[in-house]
């Protein structure tokens, strides 16, 4: 279904990186992991992942300044960003969008949803 798209899967909870990680891996996804906004942002501009799943609220770089960064970078600018993430106020959804997140998803998330998600921006 997806030969090899490569997502790169950020968030600094271990259980959820690693839930996310099997779910996607199962789907035949190449899964690259980080567990901080710094980290994330110099895997993102080395190995050009298919797709990013980010969470908001990270050690060293938030999530916002992270998509704010790949966004507004020419060369990163078209890799889809679906933020995932606790933070469910209007205000912080608005604020991923400004970003320009391609979706915002609030956790808990299900995994349908977030599988059809991914679908619409990697066939």
């Amino acid at each position: 279904m997806v030969d090899g798209k490569t997502i790169l899967v950020v968030d600094d909870e271990p259980d959820i990186l690693m839930a996310l990680k099997d779910l996607l891996e199962f789907q035949g996804f190449k899964i690259i992991t980080a567990e901080d906004g710094q980290t994330a942002l110099s895997i993102a501009r080395k190995e050009s992942p298919s797709l990013i799943i980010l969470d908001l609220m990270l050690p060293k770089l938030d999530g916002y300044k992270v998509c704010r960064l790949l966004k507004f970078d020419k060369k990163h600018k078209n890799i889809p960003i679906i933020m995932l993430t606790a933070r469910t106020q209007q205000e912080d959804k608005n604020m991923g969008m400004e970003m320009r997140a391609n979706e915002y998803i609030c956790k808990p998330y299900k995994d349908e949803e977030l599988l059809n998600t991914i679908k619409k921006y990697l066939g």
